[in-house]
Formats: C-alpha cells, structure tokens, sequence
C-alpha cells in the first residue's frame, strides 16, 4: 500500500484489478527469493526513517513522537530499486490499524485529505476541514525548503523494549525544537480487532470535555509522566518561623507590647528576642508607675544602659527617692517628659536636678507632691525654656512666686493645670495670660482665684479648653465675656459654680460657635438652659447637667428631640427625671448616651457579659 502514499498516487489508484494483482504476484515472488538470498547471514535492522520522499503527516503517524533516524534521501529523478521499494510496502503492510489513528486533533483534520479512499477507512470519519498549520508538516532532513527538525520524543513507559534505550540516544541528538514548542501527544487507539469488526473509530471529545481515555490509567507498570517530575523529590516546606522577618519587623511587633509584656514575657522567648527587647527605641519611653520594685538602683541601671530615655513616669513608686530621680538625670539629657505623682518623698531636689541636667525638659507633671515648694519651680522658669506642660495639682506650697517666674521664663507653655493650689491667685492668672500667648489649656480648678484674674483670659486667643471648676468668686458676665473672645474655644468646665444661671447658659449656646463640651455639674440652672443649648447651639456634643435638682423629663426630652450634635447627656442625680423617660430616651434617640445611675450600671453590666463574665449564682446574696 506503499505506492498509495507516493509521488503519482493519484494515477496509480485508477490502476486496473488485473494491474493490481499482477503486482501482487510480483511482490510475493520477490519477498520469497529475498528471504533465500538472506538465509545465511545476518540481516541489518530497518531504519525508522521516513520512506516517503516527500514532506508528508505519515511520519507522525507511524512513529508517533520518536524522530526518525538520520538517512538520506535519494537524489531526485533516481527512482528506488524495486527490493527497496518491496521492503518499504511491506513495513507500510504490517502496520497495526492502531497506527494509522491519529494522534492528535491536527493529524486528524489533515491526514483524510492527503490519504485515499482504502486508508480513509481506518482512520475513521473525518472532523470539520481546518487549517493546515505549518508546525505538523514533516521535517525530516532532506525535505526541500523545511528545517531539519523532527519533533521531540515523548516518555515511554516502564516496560518499553530493550531497544529503547540506543534509539533514545539517536533521537535525542537529532532533536533541535524548541523548548516551549508542543509536540504531539500519542493517543490510546482501539485494537486491530475492533477495527475489522466494523466499529467506528473513536471520536475526540469536544473541548469542556473529559476525555475518558486520558483520565484512565496506561497499561500494567506504564504509570502516568507527573506534571511536575521534582515534586516527588521535593521535600515538605519548612514551618514558617518568625524569627525569620527582618529585626525591623520584630521591633514594630515588640513595640505595640507593653512594658510587662515585653520584660516579663517576650524577653523570656529566646536569647534573640531578650536582644531585641533590650533594643534602645524600647527604652526611650519608660513608665514604671505603681511599680514598688523601682528603687534608685534600678534607676540607675537602667539609665546606664539606656542613656538615650527622654520619658519617664515614677509616679506612685514610693521606693525612688531624691537620689535616684538625680542620678537619672545626670545620665539622661535628653530627658523630655518627666512624671511624678504622688511622690510625696520627693522634694526641690529631685526637681532641681531635673532642671539643671535636662535643659531641654518639655512637660513636667509633679501633681500631688507636698514637699516641693517655689524652689524648685523657680530653677524650672530660669533653665527649661522649652517647657510647654506643666502639672502642679495640690502642691499646696507653691504660691505665686515660682508662678510668676515660671510664666516668665517659659514663654512657650501650652498646657498649665493647677487644683487646690490656695496660694495661687489672680497675679499668676495675670502673669500666664500676658506672657504665655500660645496657651491653650488652662485649668485653676480650686485655687484662689476671682472674676478679676480670669478676664484676663480673654487675651489669650489660642484658648481651646478651660477649666474653672469651684471658683467661689466667678460670676456669669466673666464668662460669657470669655466666650464671645476665645473664638477657638472647645470645652468650657464650670462645675460647682453655683452662681451659673440660664441667661449665662444661653449665651454661651449662641456665642460659642466652635464649643463641643459643656459640664454643668451642681450649677443653678433649670430646664430653659437645656431647651437654649438645643436651640441655639449645632456644635454641643457632650452636656453633663448631673445634680441640678431643678432638670425635669421636660428639659432632658426637649434637648433629645431639638438638637442635632448631642451625643451624650449626663443626668446624674437629676431626682425630678423619671428613669422611665430616661428609658424612653434611650430607645427613641440611640445616638444619644444617656447617663445616669441605673443606665451606668446596664453598661457596666454589658461590658462585664462582653469580656466574659458570669453571675455566681451559688449563693443567696
């Protein structure tokens, strides 16, 4: 069947019956006296070349993937003998019908249409015409005008023949594709018995479809080629380790930790981690507070190793004395924010060798300290020009002597507080007022001021939060005064002033365009003071009207219902506000936290449920 597929096969498949079995004749006759001729000696083995001379899709088929060995064609117009071309008839003769299937949706749309009627059979119907592509035409050598490039070989299975092996090594030094070029896959075929039968050739399934031939597994002891050949020597990732992220990354992790967690916990991990937990950033910022194992020698170890700390807190450490705050400060600088409250052991010697020693010191806060007195007060206003925060609550012996000189001295304060200070009085309100124009936080809660020092607060136009709580001496045309100057106020405190009434009230509702917080605790106001701020004021958030006995349901609900910015209403001890409006309120205006007895304890009692607590229902009380 040879001389079906050669140049000319057109002519020679009108050839006569006759014609056709007197060749026959001839080729029987010829295998027979080739077979006596070669009894005696030993007979080289064929050569999977091609033997057609002509590019052509039946190399693909007879040998699949493997590339036919290196043999040069005949030269042109010299026709092959006819032993050779018997022998090329009868290898295209012994073919199974499993090789004349296509291997793949190509072949299979070309080879009907090179081939003639009697092999058209075997390959079975043909799919839709299709485009011939260039990269399934023969490139054997010798082939005019093509590259000498046959496809790749294709693994073979386990049990392959003991011939494999040398054909390998011929193929796979005549291979020269490319690497990322697809080469035709085999394809499992059915058996020669099913063919002569009469059953059609499988069809390939559609695309979306699962072919059930490829998902069936090859023949006994051909396992399926792995997708990936190394992942069966890969060996399992690693577990990831932290201590792998870079130290900078650790240092972020370390630093959202606090002091305890970090010396007590973390440091605890490994020798890396304590490395890091010792890094310097951490030891900037130290707040030892409520710590009674601070002693002056830990202070002092701790500023050995860390000399860069610029904040520190002692406060309630009632084991650090004088000595300790010096020697840290000797050795600290840099030393910006400097705590101690409640340290009543302390005196003007801790304090002065702060200022002497930390030039740079920006807040102080020693609230609380009986022991400290203008002294100490007087090296702050003279060495520490950049102050900006100060805290000198219920230092009971400072008067207006170190104030002064502190107002004057530390032209950049921000934030002064004082409480209780019964020594303090208009001159120091007058002194921080007319020296210190970047205020804006002043608090004189308790101390001996009037009406008289607190006009001079107007002056002050940065002003955003005041606090003068329990001025005996403060009436209401001194604060509204203030209100209509200090544009940029934001919170305004006049608890415990019983002379506040609601004509003051009205007007700071009107006149305080910026002001979100207003507490009104034990003043003498009534319901017209809260139905004036939901009137006139867009700004109010937060109003604290607890123990004024003369609030009623009228003036809570008039203030739900009128403004738009409350968010919060303390109600505290307002015994004429029935705690069913209260409830009421609560559910009609849920933006709006009510405060009062019964609604604080609800709260509390949810966040206790929400981290997990429960009633101890074992006993009776």
């Amino acid at each position: 069947m040879g001389h079906l597929l050669a140049k000319g096969a057109t002519s020679r498949s009108r050839d006569s019956a006759a014609t056709t079995t007197h060749r026959q004749h001839r080729r029987c006759c010829h295998h027979r006296r080739r077979r006596r001729c070669c009894r005696g000696r030993k007979v080289a083995a064929r050569s999977r070349s091609c033997f057609l001379r002509g590019p052509c899709m039946l190399c693909f088929v007879v040998h699949g993937a493997s590339p036919p060995a290196a043999h040069p064609a005949p030269p042109a117009g010299h026709p092959l003998p006819p032993a050779a071309r018997g022998r090329r008839r009868l290898l295209l003769l012994r073919l199974p019908p499993a090789a004349w299937q296509p291997r793949g949706r190509r072949q299979r749309l070309l080879l009907p249409g090179l081939l003639p009627s009697p092999l058209r059979g075997l390959l079975g119907p043909a799919g839709p015409p299709a485009e011939a592509l260039p990269d399934m035409v023969c490139k054997r050598k010798g082939a005019a005008g093509l590259p000498a490039c046959p496809p790749c070989k294709q693994p073979r299975c386990n049990n392959a023949a003991a011939d494999t092996e040398t054909e390998t090594e011929s193929e796979a030094a005549a291979c020269q594709c490319p690497a990322g070029e697809p080469q035709p896959q085999p394809r499992a075929l059915p058996s020669s018995d099913g063919a002569a039968g009469g059953q059609p050739a499988p069809q390939p399934p559609a695309e979306g479809e699962r072919d059930p031939e490829k998902e069936r597994s090859g023949p006994a002891g051909c396992p399926e080629p792995q997708e990936h050949p190394a992942d069966g020597c890969r060996e399992p990732p690693a577990a990831p380790d932290i201590n792998q992220l870079p130290p900078s990354i650790l240092l972020k992790i370390f630093s959202n930790l606090s002091l305890n967690e970090r010396c007590l916990s973390a440091s605890l991990v490994c020798k890396y981690w304590r490395d890091l937990c010792l890094d310097f950033q951490f030891w900037k910022q130290l707040d030892l507070s409520s710590r009674q194992q601070v002693t002056d020698e830990l202070l002092e170890k701790i500023a050995s190793r860390s000399q860069n700390i610029t904040e520190i807190n002692i406060s309630d450490c009632r084991n650090v004395s004088d000595t300790g705050v010096c020697i840290l400060a000797c050795k600290c600088p840099g030393l910006l924010r400097y705590t101690a409250y409640r340290c009543k052991q302390l005196s003007d010697t801790s304090i002065i060798a702060v200022a002497s020693q930390c030039p740079l010191l920006q807040k102080v806060h020693v609230g609380n300290q009986d022991r400290l007195t203008d002294e100490g007060l007087k090296q702050l206003g003279s060495k520490c020009r950049e102050l900006k925060d100060i805290h000198f609550g219920q230092c009971y012996k400072i008067s207006d002597e170190g104030m002064i000189i502190i107002a004057k001295g530390c032209l950049k304060l921000q934030r002064i507080y004082m409480q209780e200070n019964k020594l303090v009085t208009d001159q120091s309100v007058k002194a921080f007022a007319e020296h210190c124009p970047e205020l804006q936080y002043v608090g004189f809660m308790g101390c001996s001021v009037t009406s008289k020092g607190v006009i001079h607060l107007t002056n002050l136009r940065n002003l955003s939060s005041l606090d003068l709580r329990h001025i005996t001496e403060l009436d209401n045309e001194t604060v509204m005064e203030i209100v209509k100057r200090c544009k940029n106020l934001n919170s305004l405190n006049l608890c415990l002033n019983w002379i506040i009434n609601d004509r003051c009230v009205e007007v700071i509702a009107k006149e305080g365009r910026n002001l979100k917080e207003l507490y009104l605790v034990s003043c003498k106001i009534t319901d017209y003071a809260l139905i004036a701020i939901g009137r006139y004021s867009m700004t109010i958030e937060t109003v604290d009207v607890g123990w004024c006995k003369e609030i009623t349901d009228h003036g809570a609900t008039q203030i739900a219902q009128s403004s738009k910015s409350l968010r919060y209403l303390g109600l505290m001890r307002c015994d004429q506000v029935n705690e069913a409006t209260v409830e009421q309120l609560v559910q009609q205006y849920p933006h709006i936290t009510f405060s009062t007895v019964l609604q604080d304890c609800k709260r509390t009692l949810e966040r206790a449920y929400q981290m997990g607590w429960t009633p101890n229902m074992s006993t009776a009380s």
